[in-house]
């Protein structure tokens, strides 16, 4: 042991000589300003700034153009020679609006937006401190542009441009985290990762099929967590934070910690969180048909339906988790970087609200409907190589393992049989992508990638009367999904004001089902499907001057049918059950969108995005027979079959618009609007609203800053869905929606006020919080299966050292 710890100690202060430091300040309040990115577009080298205000530059000697940009800053150009003269202390000027920021979600690579022609938003840390999102799903409404829905108090859906769940593709730190058992359905696993070990999140609007692949067809949320920061002198870097958090609403009580030690090549970042919800109280103004005023308990081997003393409760919706975080990161000089990550996440079982609300026969359907313990655990290494040779520039290559579990439990009301249906999945990934400047205008990216999925299913039934249990069915068929893709994208700057880029991938997709008949007599014993896809983009972004810019894109992107899709068993509503179906084949998207922004003056901002998009072969579920019966007896119910299908053609269209007012004296009002329009064909020839076309919704907010004080009191709205504008196949969940004087469900539109504050008592330690829901609305986001929070106190302390 000893010899270890002294080779560690010997590898941790190896090599003497040290790069060059540069620090940037606030030119106002002259203080240190963290995560300031430096880049060349050109050579592609990229350094940012530790909560010192320091990076270290040695990589960009000899550059002429080194481009300093900070959110909420003034972009900065200068070379190498100006920054010596200067001695490496650079000052920032405040800026109301910034039209240019680095990126990474558009191709894995750090890249200007003035480069990009897809709409991309990120959502910083700073604004992450004053909202205190709960979870990572409301972390993405924070943004304005991202609609979110819920089932159950722990979940979080995120729509986008009129898609959903298996459509959007989720990636933690350049790791694609979508499974093949993503369904169709409201998908929660968003919630696995943690917002406060996130130091970056993006959100790209549109089709990312190009880079990511399959399922990357409404968009991509990019997820960046703590890197681990090395010391850029000869003493230890160590940082890092602790908060507590409280909120009434829901009686939360969070705890954090997290701390980076770094030393000049070895860097460590470990971060721990946990949280405790009691049930969510919902507000007391609003629909009565959002209320349930009952639960159901086991007493003396007897459901019994028990009377809510507060009947604002939403009971059951309590849970907890715990997220741990592990970081490693090895830089031995400045051509190579090595990261190593460890993620791990593990839920309470919780109760699915929008189940507990279904009735039959005048009683409740079930006396238990849970998630058990949903897991998320990732091992990830990263490898990144500057080599500036005929091949690339830069390399990076990616390693990850990724173990995914959840169940479903459920029992009906007064019956003593409990199912049980437990998944694991274990994916495993390879990305290996590169970047070559070629030329002084040109510059190409390109990669490989390999995904397998081994899914494995099992249920089982227990009489709760003699603690019995035998094998029951499963949800899914045991299985294997593989991808395999190579793209490729040129971007080339035509002149200093106009860049144009375009690119292409191509996917093989192979998915190999073994089904169990036991239970359920399918005509076939297994699936095998070989799916070749071929999707493109090509796109513009010209800057008239500094500020005006003109974006457009066109897009197409696919999923790939996967093992939820061609294998699972459920009800999806009463009356009705899925059933399998091994003849599917990807579902295609066309996409078009024009982006415009401008700047007033340096006091007002304007950003409006059109798009349409167009799916082709869409899988959806319809009507099905099996072995030539449309119904067949699911637990003890007889029920429609039906069965995912290449059966539709869907139609989304719709405007994001944001206007940025700067007023004097510190106060500043900004609004983000969304309309989307989403059409689907259905089986009769007609179309109905898609399930995922959010109504009208958005944000106005209006915000103080002064000194060590920021405020914001905020509007969040969403618009009226009547009974006729509903999805067909949502005008029959009355357990969810409210109902008109006809009794038919519709969505209410609804508001909440907020008010939120942060103020730095010292260099140290914040306080923050602020009044959720200030009117005390009873309100529930479209689609969602539980009521938002009724007004909410949070308070939140933070030490930073």
């Amino acid at each position: 042991m000893k010899k270890l710890f002294v080779l560690w100690l010997l590898l941790g202060f190896a090599g003497t000589s040290f790069g060059q430091t540069i620090t940037i300040l606030d030119n106002q309040t002259n203080e240190p300003i963290e995560l300031v990115t430096l880049t060349n577009t050109k050579s592609h080298l990229y350094a940012t700034t530790d909560s010192k205000g320091q990076a270290d530059i040695s990589a960009f000697k000899n550059i002429a153009n080194i481009e300093i940009r900070s959110l909420g800053h003034k972009t900065l150009i200068k070379s190498y020679a100006e920054l010596e003269l200067e001695n490496f202390t650079v000052s920032l000027e405040i800026s109301n609006f910034n039209l240019d920021e680095v990126v990474i979600s558009g191709s894995r690579w750090r890249q200007s937006s003035d480069d990009v022609p897809s709409k991309i938003i990120s959502i910083s840390p700073k604004e992450v401190a004053l909202q205190n999102p709960q979870t990572a799903a409301d972390l993405l409404s924070i943004s304005g542009k991202v609609f979110v829905q819920k089932s159950q108090q722990g979940g979080g859906s995120p729509m986008i441009r009129g898609f959903a769940t298996s459509r959007l593709l989720y990636s933690v730190d350049g790791v694609r985290m979508n499974t093949a058992i993503f369904r169709s359905g409201n998908l929660q696993n968003v919630i696995n990762l943690d917002p406060f070990a996130i130091e970056g999140t993006e959100v790209l609007f549109g089709p990312g099929s190009v880079i990511y692949g399959s399922d990357a067809i409404g968009g991509v949320m990019s997820f960046q967590t703590l890197t681990p920061r090395l010391s850029l002198s000869n003493s230890p870097l160590i940082t890092g934070k602790a908060n507590v958090r409280y909120s009434s609403a829901n009686n939360e009580k969070t705890g954090h910690f997290d701390v980076n030690l770094g030393f000049k090549k070895w860097a460590f970042v470990t971060s721990v969180t946990s949280w405790d919800y009691d049930n969510l109280r919902q507000g007391s103004h609003g629909p009565e048909d959002y209320i349930k005023d009952y639960y159901v308990q086991r007493q003396d081997s007897t459901d019994v339906v028990i009377t809510q003393e507060d009947k604002l409760l939403q009971i059951p919706s309590a849970f907890s988790q715990i997220n741990m975080m592990q970081k490693i990161r090895f830089q031995p000089n400045e051509r190579w970087d090595f990261q190593y990550g460890f993620h791990f996440s593990e839920t309470s079982p919780y109760g699915r609200y929008d189940r507990h609300q279904r009735v039959r026969h005048g009683l409740p359907r079930y006396a238990e409907w849970d998630y058990g313990p949903q897991i998320w655990m990732m091992n990830n290494l990263n490898i990144n190589h500057t080599a500036n040779n005929s091949v690339f520039d830069q390399m990076s290559l990616r390693l990850a393992h990724q173990w995914f579990e959840e169940s479903r439990i459920d029992r009906s009301f007064n019956k003593t049989e409990r199912s049980t249906q437990e998944e694991e999945v274990a994916a495993y990934s390879v990305n290996l992508d590169f970047i070559k400047a070629t030329g002084e205008r040109n510059t190409f990216f390109y990669g490989f990638e390999y995904v397998l999925n081994d899914v494995n299913s099992k249920g089982e039934l227990t009489d709760i009367s003699t603690d019995i249990s035998e094998v029951g069915p499963a949800r899914y068929p045991k299985s294997k999904w593989q991808s395999l893709a190579v793209y490729v994208t040129d971007e080339y700057k035509a002149t200093d004001n106009f860049t144009l880029s375009g690119g292409a991938r191509y996917n093989y997709v192979l998915l190999d089902s073994e089904f169990d008949t036991t239970f359920y007599p399918f005509p076939f014993t297994e699936a095998n499907l070989k799916n070749g896809a071929l999707t493109g983009s090509l796109g513009g972004v010209y800057r008239p001057s500094g500020s005006w810019v003109l974006s457009a894109n066109l897009g197409s992107a696919f999923r790939a049918p996967n093992v939820d899709d061609v294998g699972k068993v459920f009800d999806s509503e009463p009356g009705s059950v899925v059933v399998p179906n091994p003849d599917l084949k990807p579902e295609y998207a066309y996409n078009a969108d024009l982006g415009i922004a401008k700047v007033f003056g340096d006091i007002v901002k304007v950003d409006i995005t059109g798009y349409y998009t167009s799916l082709k072969d869409a899988l959806v579920r319809r009507d099905f027979k099996l072995n030539g019966q449309d119904s067949i007896l699911y637990k003890g119910e007889l029920s429609q079959v039906q069965a995912i299908q290449n059966a539709a053609v869907a139609h989304v269209y719709g405007v994001q618009a944001g206007v940025e007012v700067k007023l004097p004296k510190g106060f500043g009002f900004s609004t983000d609007v969304n309309f989307q329009k989403g059409e689907e064909e259905l089986d009769n020839g007609e179309s109905s609203t898609s399930r995922h076309a959010a109504p009208f919704f958005g944000v106005s907010r209006l915000n103080y800053k002064a000194n060590k004080l920021s405020m914001e009191l905020n509007v969040n709205y969403q618009g009226k869905y009547d009974f006729d504008e509903l999805p067909e196949g949502e005008k029959e969940k009355t357990e969810i929606y409210a109902l008109d004087k006809d009794g038919n469900a519709f969505a209410p539109s609804w508001y909440t006020l907020n008010f939120k504050a942060l103020y730095k008592l010292t260099t140290t330690f914040d306080i923050s919080g602020g009044i959720e829901n200030l009117t005390d609305q009873r309100y529930r986001p479209y689609s969602s299966g539980i009521s938002g929070a009724g007004r909410n106190f949070i308070l939140s302390l933070t030490a930073h050292f």
